[in-house]
């Protein structure tokens, strides 16, 4: 681990001078530059109080967990197309199947639908971008169009229809996970 390198982010995270730092931690200016560039190493205690200083902890510091992905861009997502059954299926976030809830982008050329979807344990949620939709469950059909949104609890079979003449996209979330 570069500690210098981590110590002077910590440092700029807090608005700090390198002066600021030394005079809180009771060290000189030269000694804070020093660790910085990886030209010293610090003592634990000396460590320590400099974390303090900085509002971490020692334990906080020396963590390598990868920071946690919030944002995901077109380039993180994963698509399926089904020519047969004219849709596509985008995953807007990645692995979402280890997850509580699975959400898609699902693009229905017109006279698309969904593969038929058997009963499952969970909750649908979906809310329509653009166009129009047939939400079949069981033997009934429910109509939703743009911003509109549907709910149900899948206890029988199921699918979406899109628009004969104009299709469809609609964000659709599954839990858990089922896509």
């Amino acid at each position: 681990m570069d500690i210098g390198k981590k110590l002077k982010e910590l440092r700029i995270a807090k608005d700090l001078t390198q002066e600021e730092l030394a005079d809180r931690a009771e060290l000189s200016k030269g000694f804070i530059s020093q660790l910085e560039r990886d030209l010293t190493s610090p003592s634990i205690a000396t460590l320590v109080d400099l974390l303090q200083v900085l509002g971490t902890t020692i334990n906080e510091f020396f963590s390598e967990d990868p920071e946690e992905q919030i944002v995901f861009h077109d380039e993180d997502y994963f698509e399926k197309i089904d020519t047969e059954l004219k849709n596509k299926t985008e995953w807007i976030i990645p692995n979402a199947q280890k997850n509580m809830m699975e959400p898609i982008r699902l693009t229905l050329e017109p006279g698309g639908s969904t593969y038929l979807d058997v009963p499952h344990e969970g909750e649908e949620f979906g809310y329509v971008l653009k166009g129009s939709i047939k939400i079949h469950i069981g033997k009934k059909i429910y109509s939703a169009r743009k911003g509109e949104a549907f709910y149900f609890t899948p206890h029988s079979e199921h699918y979406i229809e899109g628009n004969k003449t104009t299709g469809a996209t609609v964000i659709w979330v599954s839990t858990p996970p089922s896509f």
